[in-house]
């Protein structure tokens, strides 16, 4: 009997450590932009099968992973645009990771191939309001863009002078839903991460120029933002975290960054 009680102990302080040891298991915590979904996603693949180190994320767009990072509530930020000076002064920093353009995407069926930027200001602004206007067809222009606080969307009109002033029918909250919603409706315009953009959506040139990962690296391509990691300044992150941040700024993971339809900075 006392035998069995022994052997029991030892099973339930093995147990005990085993459950330890999987709570303790190191991970990076990664929180932003919705566009960055699918290079962070593959980063962080390569990095957990590299040296074992888990990374998350969350995507919440990237004023809230700016935020995430200003309260502690993450290693690394995901911002898919430069920081702003009143974020800098609250002591954040951004590294680019990357550039991608944004994408003008409509409904595959649309006759409208090419467009210029004075012309996408002037449907986003609402002063032409007809896809007639445009050698297209005889309907309403539906403008479909992100919620406010994306990068994607800062990026978007910032480029275009569209900054309060644009028209939208629907403003949603990731570039996967842009993209389903433009899909689905025949008439509607919107713009998403080339990275995230599939083919259940034409893709317009702007400028004549399509986006791909040449254009936007010589700069031809003219709607193009950068991926932003973004940490505190002058603070000590995480041994983990350092570890993935050195891993995905290094000339090893531009292959994979470009794998993701992104063009590496480095």
């Amino acid at each position: 009997m006392k035998k069995n009680v022994n052997l029991l102990a030892l099973a339930v302080l093995l147990v005990s450590v085993l459950a330890a040891c999987g709570s303790n298991k190191e991970t990076v915590a990664t929180d932003g932009s919705t566009s960055m979904n699918k290079v962070i996603g593959a980063l962080g693949e390569a990095f957990e099968n590299k040296v074992g180190i888990a990374v998350t994320y969350n995507a919440t767009g990237s004023g809230a992973g700016i935020q995430a990072v200003q309260e502690g509530r993450c290693d690394i930020g995901l911002a898919s645009r430069n920081l702003k000076d009143k974020e800098k002064e609250k002591g954040l920093e951004g590294t680019i990771l990357a550039y991608d353009g944004i994408a003008i995407i409509v409904n595959p069926n649309n006759p409208v191939s090419d467009l210029d930027v004075e012309t996408i200001t002037k449907i986003y602004s609402g002063e032409i309001k007809n896809w007639k206007d445009l050698s297209g067809n005889d309907a309403e222009i539906v403008l479909v863009g992100r919620e406010a606080g994306s990068g994607t969307r800062d990026g978007f009109e910032s480029i275009t002078n569209t900054k309060d002033k644009c028209k939208y029918r629907q403003e949603l909250t990731s570039s996967g839903d842009v993209i389903t919603t433009v899909a689905s409706n025949p008439n509607a315009i919107g713009y998403a991460s080339l990275a995230s953009v599939k083919n259940i959506v034409k893709v317009l040139k702007v400028n004549g120029v399509a986006p791909s990962e040449e254009s936007i690296k010589n700069g031809v391509y003219a709607i193009q933002r950068p991926f932003v990691l973004v940490t505190k300044k002058n603070a000590t992150i995480s041994k983990s975290a350092k570890q993935f941040l050195d891993y995905i700024t290094s000339e090893a993971a531009n292959e994979i960054i470009s794998g993701a339809g992104v063009v590496p900075v480095n």
